[in-house]
């Protein structure tokens, strides 16, 4: 079923992640690979090809944070070198070894870093043979977890075949899981004994997937498991709180969920924000659809009010209304196309804009409409 990228003869070939396979399937298939009795590979050679793709993507994503660490310790090795000739000053005596022996070679136990010398560790390589890497379980726990926390799940659970305790870390899976699906029913319950944050991650990576074929499915398969509470609110927050919902399907979802798309406006919050920049907001967390009709026009009518209530201040000075916050969104978005499509030649001037708009909203004053057609000729569509 996967395609498998060949890194070297020596080594066995991997399964890639691609969005189209959840990554539960990837790491059974991978653990299936090593441990298999009927494979032709060794668990050693599986080992092997997961330190060598781990070593490419640790180069890639981890290697600003590991020159990081090596530069504080080079800043706090200079850092005891001024102590010492400091204090060596102040006494007036010589402290430790000869002046001629490196200064290097006087620097006291205290002055280092508990752990390996990370600057030592990542000049030392050994040959090609041997394609050697950095051993985390070398370094202090924290250390290590702070290299590991910047890996995603992919990378993640190729690291645990190497350091198993280390990759299999429940602070790490948690951090995943959180940053990735940042509302879940499940977080704030007590979890059970025996609760694995690695499985939640396999288990939300897998009901996303089914999500973005099949909403309905995707949201039975949360609640099945115990992730999502069957509530209008719990599904608007869990919606609004993640990024790897296909906007398409969750377009389908809630026009076909109302309750759900009430809870959804109803945690958007449009305080102090120019009205440009808050149908922006709004149209990042729900889309658009292509064509005008009923679904859109729920959704400004939606917004208008959800705006109104964020921004009684502004209701007042302004004169804006949800019905008048109405009229405005509909003219933002054919200003937006008007002025960002490259089949419209002539483009409406600001005088033109000011001039209809208010024929539709006349408690509005010229200079409101004004700073709207500056916002999107400078800054662009608002539901791009």
């Amino acid at each position: 079923m996967y395609l498998w990228l060949i890194y070297s003869a020596r080594f066995a070939s991997l399964p890639p992640i691609t969005r189209n396979v959840s990554l539960a399937k990837v790491v059974e298939e991978a653990e299936r690979q090593a441990g298999g009795a009927n494979s032709g590979r060794s668990a050693s050679h599986f080992v092997a090809a997961a330190v060598e793709v781990f070593h490419i993507h640790r180069d890639l994503q981890m290697g600003q944070g590991l020159w990081r660490v090596a530069r504080n310790q080079q800043l706090q090795q200079q850092y005891s070198e001024q102590c010492f000739l400091q204090r060596d000053r102040e006494r007036g005596r010589r402290v430790g070894p000869p002046l001629a022996e490196p200064l290097q070679q006087r620097r006291t136990p205290q002055c280092q870093v508990p752990g390996a010398d990370i600057s030592h560790l990542l000049r030392v390589r050994r040959g090609k043979e041997e394609q050697g890497f950095i051993d985390l379980e070398m370094l202090p726990p924290e250390l290590s977890i702070t290299i590991l926390s910047y890996l995603n799940a992919t990378d993640l659970c190729l690291a645990s075949c190497v350091w198993q305790d280390l990759g299999n870390d429940e602070y790490l899976w948690q951090g995943l899981c959180k940053s990735t699906w940042g509302h879940c029913s499940i977080y704030n319950r007590r979890l059970p004994s025996g609760f694995s944050y690695r499985k939640l991650y396999m288990e939300l990576d897998e009901g996303s997937l089914t999500f973005n074929a099949n909403p309905q499915e995707g949201i039975s398969y949360f609640m099945s498991r115990g992730i999502l509470v069957d509530h209008p609110k719990e599904i608007a927050k869990f919606i609004f709180y993640t990024r790897m919902l296909n906007w398409k399907m969750l377009r389908i979802y809630l026009d076909e969920r109302r309750d759900v798309l009430d809870e959804l406006v109803t945690l958007h919050n449009f305080s102090n924000q120019f009205l440009p920049n808050a149908l922006r907001d709004f149209f990042r967390h729900i889309h658009a659809p292509e064509e005008r009709g009923e679904y859109l026009e729920t959704l400004i009518t939606k917004f208008s009010h959800r705006f109104c209530a964020c921004n009684p201040t502004l209701v007042q000075e302004v004169g804006l209304s949800p019905d008048a916050v109405y009229v405005l969104c509909y003219s933002l978005i054919l200003l937006s196309i008007d002025l960002t499509s490259p089949h419209v030649k002539n483009k409406m001037s600001k005088r033109e804009f000011i001039r209809n708009t208010r024929r539709a909203a006349q408690n509005i004053s010229e200079d409101f409409v004004g700073h709207l057609y500056d916002n999107i000729y400078l800054i662009g569509h608002v539901a791009a």
